[in-house]
């Protein structure tokens, strides 16, 4: 049965992206973040992510839904990222395992383009949130249930064979997804949905925890300070999150806190000096290659020429030391570069479009943008997560959003037009004046 229901929804959102391709775009989100199929029985290897794509790219071109090719600043450097990232591949130190990696990521920096393309309205944005908060929530949710009814004596991990199986990734999608789900919340009407989000919103805090991981623990910190720091009430913020977060502490086992202390024992961890042993033969790697080494370089043979430690292979857990490895110096300034883009336009919905009541919603949406990147950024220093969709997402959310706002500011502000009639006229009009008087 699941299954079936699960053919007939993908089946429809196929035949709806050639009439709608921007439902296609949502489809494909979905597909991408949450990997629905992974849950099934006999669809787990189904191309189900490259049909919607390829009808989503026919509908493109064939349908007159409206669309918007204008360039900004995010989806140019997004290209010249991938251009640069075509440009690698040549010099890739092991070519086979890179080129399956590079189609990968190719596949998805285009459907980000084709979804930036597509959608435009607050409908669009509002229903990219939800899938993003629905795709990543599920397992949130559920894991943070699992870990109350636990103690958080067990892990939480993600879905197999995805971007996020391993529990320190969903941990940092779950993470990313708290600021989203509260930006929903702002915009809901009924008391009860609003205290389902915030019961919803627990949840993902106490699987995030129970992950046990400890990036994890240093990203919902960072992401609390920045929400009480832009806080009115400062006082009451600061005690309800001391409130909420020495409850989900009090429920972590002895092993949890262990494992947590190592952040400032790190020189005692063997995981933590393995990281770090992977940072510096990312530097020393870019240093001796103008090119970076390609995709997939975390190997044995590659640490022997290369890190300070050859018998200790690590993966790079990191996404700036990733980025910095596998695409060089110059790879790792269009992957900043993008996002701090991201993070000001992200900004500009957020101070733009503030205290206005048409426009508020926006403004929420763009200080929320701001709050999962902070997330992102302090989290993925210790995750290999730089080519995954979630991040790119929210890139879509904030140039639609600036896009959107541009419009609204143009429609609401511009002057009423001033109609200059001929002499003629107006002397005519002025006699009819006199002798109707």
């Amino acid at each position: 049965m699941r299954d079936l229901t699960l053919l007939v929804i993908i089946g429809w959102c196929f035949l709806q992206a050639f009439r709608r391709p921007w439902v296609g775009i949502m489809c494909w989100t979905w597909l991408s973040i949450m990997n629905p199929h992974q849950l099934s029985w006999s669809l787990r290897t189904m191309p189900f992510a490259a049909a919607i794509g390829g009808a989503t790219l026919i509908g493109l071109f064939i349908t007159q839904d409206k669309r918007d090719y204008s360039l900004n600043r995010e989806n140019t450097t997004l290209i010249l990222f991938m251009v640069w990232m075509c440009i690698t591949l040549p010099f890739s130190m092991l070519f086979a395992e890179s080129f399956e990696l590079w189609k990968r990521v190719m596949k998805i920096d285009l459907m980000i383009l084709v979804a930036a393309v597509l959608l435009h309205s607050k409908r669009h944005m509002m229903l990219l949130t939800w899938i993003l908060v629905i795709s990543i929530g599920f397992y949130g949710v559920k894991g943070g249930a699992f870990t109350l009814a636990t103690g958080g004596n067990y892990r939480v991990w993600g879905p197999d064979d995805t971007y996020v199986n391993g529990n320190n990734e969903i941990a940092l999608a779950i993470v990313m997804v708290i600021p989203l789900m509260r930006f929903l919340q702002m915009q809901l009407q009924a008391r009860w949905a609003k205290t389902a989000m915030t019961v919803c919103m627990m949840l993902m805090a106490a699987a995030a925890l129970g992950s046990h991981s400890r990036g994890a623990l240093l990203a919902i910190g960072a992401m609390a300070l920045v929400l009480w720091w832009r806080g009115k009430n400062k006082f009451g913020m600061a005690i309800g999150m001391l409130v909420v977060g020495a409850a989900l502490l009090s429920l972590m086992p002895a092993e949890w806190w262990e494992r947590m202390n190592t952040i400032k024992t790190y020189q005692e961890d063997a995981s933590a000096l393995g990281r770090i042993n992977a940072w510096w033969m990312a530097w020393n790697l870019a240093k001796a290659n103008f090119f970076g080494g390609g995709f997939m370089i975390w190997t044995g043979s590659i640490f022997a020429i290369y890190a300070p430690d050859p018998l200790d292979p690590h993966a790079s857990h990191s996404i700036y030391f990733m980025v910095l490895g596998e695409q060089g110096f110059i790879g790792l300034f269009l992957f900043l570069t993008l996002f701090g883009f991201v993070w000001g336009s992200a900004g500009q919905l957020r101070t733009r479009a503030a205290n206005k009541p048409e426009t508020q919603w926006i403004s929420d949406l763009g200080g929320m943008l701001q709050v999962s990147l902070v997330g992102y950024a302090v989290g993925g220093a210790f995750l290999s997560l730089a080519y995954w969709d979630l991040p790119y997402n929210l890139m879509v959310l904030a140039v639609v959003g600036r896009r959107w706002l541009s419009r609204k500011a143009w429609l609401t502000e511009r002057p009423e037009p001033v109609i200059v009639l001929p002499n003629f006229l107006q002397h005519w009009l002025k006699s009819m004046k006199r002798r109707a008087s």
